[in-house]
């Protein structure tokens, strides 16, 4: 049996601080009506077919700018900056600047290193740029923070920027909500609309938080463990049990998810974690319009609330072209920011998250690096993305995560954000290297509901439950290897999981308990040649590798949760074990669309030479072709994609 005994230290820095204050050849399938290339045997044509994926499942991908064309390019320079020099602080000297930058301008920062030390940090409020002179010329550095392989945090914990009104909230919650009020109607999913007591308050532009309640109660276990605090159609499964499990339970015995300061308000309003930020486009009588679709339905049995912020959303801000590094309460902060990105951000050598996206809508992470977490362990402290808080409608493009504990994570959000085209490999905790970390995933705490993987490079995809269950998300065209590359461990030695056949759990593709109603389509999963002692399907007691462990559970008796399997649809992935594409019983004509989120080949493909896109292909003779974030990590290059000769336009496994 694999050894997941963990030794955690510490707790996020920036959470401890916040829970303180604040106490189918002519049909294929696609998500949404949008016009689509097909796998490289089809042509392009308009779709409207959710035959594979159900409704329930399928939502509409849209996500950061994409409605608006785009990261927008600003020319306008409002102030160049350079380092002071030295030990000197440069916080206070960037912040005047950005707090005199007319809107839609640029602060720019010349080539150099600036300090933000001392608790200090850039609070980038309003719609402008700050933009360095390139990822490996602009550096912003907290010197008395994070230190690389040290689980201790400075004197005066702090991140180096935060988009958003605030670093913390004004209210008495995480989610910093105001004036909640009830649905006089159910909230449909794919509506746009819902129907409020009272629309007083609420005005277009303004951003919202659409939530439920759990109406979770005592239900029998399916992992046989007595009797679990879950919702009647398991939609909401929080990890608190009847009788009590030490180290599972994120509840005293006497608390609930509704009661103040539990686990139940650590990411959302309490006991409300299914949730997603909207944006209203109008407002006429009791009838709010928001201007995306709803992607799952809020209840009125569930008391559903329309919420208004505290403070209004910053919208239209973006960092780019800079390196950060050292932060000990996260390195850049997304809080209650809207259309807002970063780009071209080299994150490394943080306490907390790398990059946090916490009550927000339409944030963009895009040709990002973010590597190296300062102590990679679980427990909040060396996550390398994170979304929570209602946070939704997030796209994470053309990246890189390596090295860190969680490579990204969703806690109590994620509603309608796509993760597309990254490389996130060797997630890891360093006091038990042997332990394969979760890879691609949308998990860690309740409430998570569909997100869109499509056309990543990672280790595995998977949904943990340490914390609660998440739901409906779809893995599509990724290369899941079941292992991680070899890397050097900060504690020390090497880490190879082909080699050091004790490291585990070895998955391609997993799911643990109460992850309920996710599709994998046209995966390819393993590694050519390499799956010698591997099942097909395994479980978690076989201790031994395989391409599927669905429903497994990390504590003992270590159960598997048949519903899982049961409610996962497996469709037209191809695995190394095997050497087949396998399909499910009764599915329909056979084919894939090119992508669920874009309307052809994205412009990233051709920013180096020699790029196939799709670049995975179950159906194709060639299974793997080149991701180009993959290639410029190969290359040493993260920002700089190579171009590619006719020997190298296979993926190197």
């Amino acid at each position: 049996m694999f050894n997941r005994k963990v030794i955690v230290t510490r707790r996020n820095p920036f959470h401890q601080t916040l829970r303180t204050a604040l106490r189918r050849p002519w049909r294929c399938l696609a998500a949404t009506m949008i016009f689509v290339a097909c796998s490289s045997h089809s042509s392009a044509f308009a779709l409207d077919s959710m035959e594979i994926l159900p409704s329930d499942r399928a939502t509409t991908w849209q996500p950061g700018l994409m409605a608006e064309g785009g990261i927008p390019i600003r020319k306008a320079i409002c102030a160049t900056l350079s380092p002071r020099g030295g030990t000197l602080d440069d916080a206070a000297a960037i912040q005047g600047a950005i707090n005199a930058c007319p809107v839609g301008q640029v602060v720019q920062l010349a080539a150099g290193r600036f300090l933000i030390n001392g608790g200090n940090f850039l609070l980038l409020n309003k719609a402008i740029t700050l933009r360095g002179s390139g990822p490996g010329r602009t550096m912003l550095e907290k010197q008395d923070g994070a230190k690389p392989f040290n689980d201790a945090v400075g004197a005066k914990p702090s991140p180096l920027v935060v988009v958003g009104p605030a670093l913390f909230s004004s209210t008495s919650d995480t989610v910093n909500a105001v004036r909640s009020v009830n649905l006089r109607n159910d909230a449909i999913k794919g509506d746009k609309t819902v129907e409020v007591d009272d629309a007083a308050g609420f005005v277009p532009g303004q951003i919202v938080l659409l939530d439920e309640a759990s109406a979770a109660d005592w239900r029998v276990d399916p992992q046989g463990r007595g009797e679990i605090w879950a919702s009647e159609d398991f939609r909401v499964v929080w990890q608190k049990h009847k009788p009590a499990i030490q180290y599972v339970d994120d509840f005293a015995p006497d608390a609930f998810p509704s009661t103040p300061q539990s686990a139940g308000s650590w990411f959302g309003r309490p006991d409300r974690p299914v949730a997603e930020v909207k944006e209203i486009s109008a407002v006429s009588g009791s009838r709010i319009t928001f201007t995306t679709p709803i992607h799952i339905s809020y209840r009125k049995a569930n008391a559903a609330q329309l919420s208004r912020f505290a403070q209004p959303h910053v919208k239209h801000a973006g960092v780019e072209d800079l390196a950060l590094k050292g932060g000990d309460a996260g390195n850049l902060r997304f809080n209650w920011a809207a259309s807002s990105w970063a780009k071209n951000v080299d994150n490394s050598v943080w306490h907390g998250e790398g990059f946090a996206i916490h009550s927000s809508f339409r944030v963009e992470l895009r040709e990002f690096y973010v590597h190296d977490a300062a102590w990679a362990q679980p427990g909040g402290g060396g996550y390398a993305i994170s979304l929570s808080a209602g946070s939704s409608e997030v796209l994470i493009e053309n990246g890189i995560a390596v090295r860190a504990n969680k490579l990204v994570v969703a806690r109590s959000a994620g509603a309608g954000s796509v993760v597309g085209y990254n490389y996130m490999d060797m997630g890891y905790i360093n006091t038990n290297g042997a332990w394969i970390e979760t890879g691609l995933n949308a998990s860690h705490m309740v409430g998570a509901h569909h997100v869109l993987f499509e056309g990543n490079y990672a280790q595995n995809a998977d949904s943990d439950d340490t914390h609660g269950n998440s739901i409906y998300h779809t893995f599509f065209r990724n290369y899941l290897r079941g292992v991680r590359a070899t890397f050097d461990n900060q504690a020390g030695g090497t880490i190879d999981d082909l080699s050091q056949l004790r490291n585990g759990p070895r998955r391609a593709a997993g799911l643990m308990a109460y992850s309920y109603w996710m599709s994998f389509i046209g995966n390819v999963l393993g590694i050519p040649g390499q799956m010698s002692g591997w099942s097909y399907e395994t479980r978690f007691t076989d201790a031994k590798p395989g391409v599927w462990m669905l429903g497994w559970d990390a504590v003992k008796p270590y159960p598997t949760d048949a519903k899982v399997a049961a409610s996962t649809i497996r469709y037209g992935n191809f695995d190394y074990l095997t050497n087949k594409t396998h399909w499910d019983s009764g599915s329909g004509d056979r084919a894939l669309p090119a992508s669920m989120y874009l309307a052809g080949r994205p412009a990233f493909f051709d920013a180096g030479r020699g790029y196939d896109w799709p670049w995975v292909d179950p159906l194709g003779e060639t299974k793997l072709h080149v991701l180009p974030a993959k290639a410029r990590y190969d290359t040493g290059t993260p920002f700089v994609q190579p171009n590619l000769d006719g020997s190298a336009r296979k993926s190197p496994q």
